[in-house]
Parts: C-alpha cells; structure tokens; sequence
C-alpha cells in the first residue's frame, strides 16, 4: 500500500529548510542551512564524517529539535506535521539499531502495520534483489544484512520522498549496484530521493544536484554534472621525449607543472584535453591520474578559506550555486 497523504502542490520543494540551526559546540552541528530540494530529483548530500549530514536528516524528521530555524518536507512543517511527514517518507538511518531477536520478516511485518500495510510481492522483490534471508533474526545478522534489511524498510511502502543516510554503507560492490538501481527507479517513478554520502563517485552516477556541506554549513550547491569542473587530479606523464620547460605555460586547467627529463608532473582542474594536446608531440608513454578523494576535494574546493564558521546566531557564509 502506498502512503495516503495529500499530494503537495506542484512546484513545492520536496525538502526546504531556513535558517536551520542546531549547534553542538566545537563547530559540530548545522547552521543557517538554507536547503532546497525538489520533487522527482535525485539529490546527493555530501561532507565528510561529522560535516552535519545525520544532524541535517534528523531535524528535517523531527528525530532532534533545532535551536532555531525551520525545515518543511512536502509542504509540511517538520515539528508541526511531523506524523504526516513520517507516512510519506521512507528513512533509513546511518545507525540501524532494531530488536535482535525478531527475524527481518517480523520487523517488516511491524513497520507495515505501522504504515496501514505494504505490497508484499513488492517487499519479495527488494529482498530478493539483495540476497536477503528474511526468516534470521537480525541480531545474527552480518553488518551489511542489517543494512540491506534498513533498505528493503525504507523502499518497500514506496514513499514520496526518500531519505537515505550513507545507504551503501556496508555493503559489498554487487548490492551497492543494487541499491543504485533502486534510487533510479524511484526517480523513474518521480520520487524524490535524498541521501547523505562521502563516497562522490557514488554520488555522480546518481544524482541530479548535490550541496557540498562543511562544518555545519552549505557551501556548495550544483548540478552533478559540474562535479567534474571542480575536482583537480594530480598526473604524471612519461614521454618518448623530453618536453621543452615551458611547454605547460598558459595550457587550460593546468598549474604546478614539473618537467623533469621526460616525466611531466601537473595539477589538472577539469577536463585533461589540454594537457594531452600539449603532450601528444612528445609521445606519451605512461599517463597516470590520481582522483582525489572527497575529503581531498573539500581541501582543494575550500584550502585557503580558513576562517571557521559563524557561530550560532549570526548571519552565515551564503553557498556558493553552480547553475
């Protein structure tokens, strides 16, 4: 059975937040999260550990309260209309903590009463997509069973909105896969999917738009497809011949350039269609790449901005939006 709530009027944000704040201390929390998500997109939430992904999710769910500010899912206000919110959301939590003793099945069998019943065939397929015995306790469970058992709890009401934190966490290559094809057929089906990671090449292959967060703070928003233009990869290049010093003057997206004999070292921003052009007389023999990982990103994207977040209470850094 699918939820019954009212749908929202079109064009109203799937998830919406305003001056969204919820200090910790120590510059651990969010603050003046201003958070846009539209329905029917895929949309990647992305920081490093302890960036304020969880905090976020919790709050727009009502699981924890802000200091001040206020979130909306569907046009409902989280505190206000937080049951309405919860029947329409399918939530999967970056912690997964549930009765040890009960098998999958009978945790399932709870939650769909919870939710006024589910299509259990539909239930059927999820598990079978990801190898899942729902008749062992979840207690005996390994880490990444009781993942996928979060999972298959989360999609198989087929919710509006779909909340997942770090949904691949756990999970062995073939059932990330799996679970990548579950967010793309509910985009298909025009649901909203929003989910927390560090992991961007996940991120790319799925999403519509990301937003960058950095203690607390949004600091950048965009279409997924400018993921490329920001990253900068460290290469190295062995030529046939020795390359004239000189040679990567002025060549787009490239800096820190080294020619040392016949090897090239640079760093590329972007696309490489330059450097190899430039390359190409020299016979390139061996080209290695180094992709830099998401917390090596956040370095690159923000080295030099090294003043802390505002604290609670005072007016924030305004993301940055890539149209």
């Amino acid at each position: 059975m699918e939820d019954d709530g009212v749908a929202p009027a079109a064009g109203t944000p799937a998830i919406r937040t305003e001056a969204l704040t919820k200090s910790y201390g120590e510059r651990r929390g969010v603050f003046d999260l201003a958070l846009e998500v539209r329905q029917g997109e895929v949309y990647g939430f992305l920081g490093p550990n302890g960036a304020g992904k969880s905090t976020t999710i919790r709050l727009l769910l009502d699981l924890i309260r802000p200091q001040r500010g206020r979130a909306w899912v569907l046009g409902l206000e989280a505190r206000r209309d937080a049951v309405a919110i919860h029947r329409q959301v399918g939530y999967l939590p970056g912690e997964l903590a549930l009765e040890p003793r009960l098998t999958a099945r009978q945790l399932l069998t709870y939650f769909a009463n919870l939710r006024g019943g589910v299509d259990w065939r539909y239930v059927g397929t999820l598990a079978s997509a990801l190898d899942l015995d729902l008749d062992r306790r979840f207690g005996d469970y390994s880490r990444g069973n009781k993942q996928k058992v979060g999972l298959v709890q989360a999609f198989m009401s087929r919710p509006r909105v779909l909340i997942l934190d770090e949904p691949t966490s756990g999970l062995d290559p073939l059932n990330q896969e799996t679970v990548y094809a579950f967010v793309r057929a509910a985009r298909e089906e025009g649901r909203t999917v929003f989910f927390s990671s560090h992991i961007l090449s996940e991120v790319e292959g799925l999403c519509d738009r990301v937003g960058f967060i950095r203690e607390g703070r949004l600091v950048q928003v965009g279409p997924v497809h400018a993921l490329v233009g920001m990253r900068s990869y460290e290469v190295v290049a062995e030529c046939a011949a020795p390359p004239p010093a000189g040679l990567l003057d002025g060549v787009a997206g490239v800096s820190q350039g080294r020619i040392e004999g016949t090897t090239v070292r640079c760093t590329v921003q972007g696309e490489m269609n330059g450097l190899l052009a430039a390359l190409l007389p020299y016979h390139v023999r061996r080209l290695l790449s180094h992709e830099p990982s998401l917390s090596e990103l956040f370095m690159q994207l923000y080295e030099g901005e090294g003043a802390p977040p505002a604290p609670a209470g005072s007016a924030g850094r305004t993301p940055t939006v890539v149209k």
